[in-house]
């Protein structure tokens, strides 16, 4: 779950970044719709601002409006903003934007409400589209309860540790390909350097349901923890979840990056990028940026391992930022072939030819993994890349049954609102100002009122 880069520098993230791509006037493409003061369509794109859209952004003009005619503008948000924006416009019919940036976790329950365009029709009827190429989980995470696909993945990803190998060869250590979560944070003990400004791990400390709590709930599962059992049981303050957050909150406390609280996906990639960390857990998709020189200080000293266990075999998330036509578009043709491009296969090949073969959106196309360049620049992480993705298991992701669909996540509607409310209690706790028994006692409460509804 992944968001701002610069092509020559990492950076913080966008507070907000609006990039108007304007295309020459061309002959109108297909569909209906207004034009804008010229021949060519328009259409509104927003999405979340992580590396690889910040990408799509740049090439745009050069290659879709070019060859279509229709001009993009886009809305780029970091990820909490994104979220709130998104789910405002839609949820409300407000029809401010054709083509906006969901994840697997909005796409089965969106869809269930009717606020999506199926996709499914117009990837059919779209020859060069290839649906079969997609990956299963992917397809499987992005459809609906009628087995029809609601957002195309722009990427997939799922989660596991980044190290950096100069800092472990010079303290003589080797990491395991499936490491242990204490195994872990014994590393973080040795290779935490205060004089060198090094931090043994970073770990996202920043609330939000898709913020904080995407790792930390990995680490929940793994530890035999849930959010609900089978029969919705509310279990937040159980001692499997209150340990596992435990572990989470003190190893970052104790060796984790300054500023942790405030700290989430693109200030662990900065921080990692320039060499701050000596591992950093989060998502598979991070690597791309990690391995290209003009964005990163560590690009070829990164080595990647399995996401760490304890009780279960493996842990990975299972993620997808994907692109959905809200059904409010105005201009539905046009929209799916911004969509169809920017999820097509030689969209991959576009990126990897001008911008780098390690910055292709990858993690969702099968096509993707034979392509002899994109596996010679991503030969550090891309095999172990897809076989996370294939492993992550969203029925089954703990040691126990769960009621709904989700490894990162609970899909159900409250849970965004859940999520993102005890997550502002243990980044409390981890800046110190509350306890995780606390914070997870009022979890507890808010889980049972979730409950109420389900059972």
């Amino acid at each position: 779950m992944s968001r701002s880069w610069s092509p020559h520098r990492l950076r913080p993230a966008l507070a907000l970044s609006v990039v108007a791509v304007l295309a020459a006037p061309a002959c109108s493409g297909a569909g209906g719709g207004s034009s804008d003061g010229g021949d060519g369509k328009t259409i509104t794109v927003l999405m979340v601002g992580n590396p690889q859209m910040e990408d799509l952004a740049k090439v745009t003009a050069d290659s879709f409006t070019k060859t279509t005619g229709i001009t993009v503008r886009f809305t780029i948000l970091p990820e909490n903003e994104l979220r709130d924006k998104v789910t405002q416009d839609v949820a409300t019919q407000g029809g401010q934007y054709d083509v906006a940036t969901i994840g697997a976790y909005e796409a089965p329950i969106w869809s269930k409400n009717g606020w999506l365009h199926e996709l499914s029709s117009y990837a059919d009827a779209d020859g060069g589209y290839d649906r079969n190429d997609l990956l299963q989980p992917m397809v499987t995470s992005l459809s609906g309860e009628d087995g029809k696909l609601y957002a195309a993945p722009f990427y997939g990803e799922s989660s596991f540790l980044m190290y950096n190998k100069e800092l472990f060869a010079a303290k003589g250590l080797t990491m395991p390909e499936r490491p242990t979560w204490q195994q872990v944070a014994q590393f973080a003990a040795q290779l935490d350097d205060d004089k060198a400004g090094v931090s043994g791990i970073c770990l996202r400390g920043l609330s939000g349901w898709g913020e904080l709590f995407a790792p930390l709930t990995t680490v929940v599962n793994t530890f035999g923890g849930t959010w609900f059992e089978k029969d919705w049981t509310p279990r937040v303050n159980a001692p499997e979840f209150v340990e596992a957050t435990k572990f989470y909150v003190d190893l970052v406390r104790a060796h984790g990056q300054p500023g942790a609280p405030q700290a989430g996906f693109t200030e662990c990639l900065n921080t990692f990028g320039q060499g701050k960390a000596a591992m950093w857990y989060d998502a598979t998709s991070a690597a791309g940026t990690l391995e290209d020189a003009s964005a990163s200080t560590v690009a070829g000293k990164v080595g990647y391992a399995y996401a760490p266990v304890a009780k279960t075999a493996s842990s990975g998330w299972l993620w997808a930022w994907a692109l959905a036509m809200p059904k409010t578009t105005k201009h539905p043709d046009a929209a799916w072939q911004f969509i169809s491009w920017a999820t097509g296969k030689e969209y991959e090949r576009l990126v990897g030819s001008t911008l780098g073969w390690s910055r292709v959106p990858a993690g969702k196309r099968q096509s993707t993994y034979t392509i002899p360049e994109y596996r010679q620049s991503a030969a550090a992480f891309a095999d172990l890349t897809l076989a996370s993705i294939q492993e992550a298991d969203p029925k089954n992701p703990g040691v126990q049954p769960r009621p709904a669909l989700g490894v990162q996540f609970v899909g159900i509607p409250e849970f965004a609102d859940l999520g993102t409310k005890v997550s502002q209690e243990v980044s409390a706790a981890i800046a110190g100002s509350t306890t995780v028994e606390k914070a997870l006692a009022d979890g507890q409460k808010l889980a049972e009122d979730v409950a109420r509804e389900y059972r």
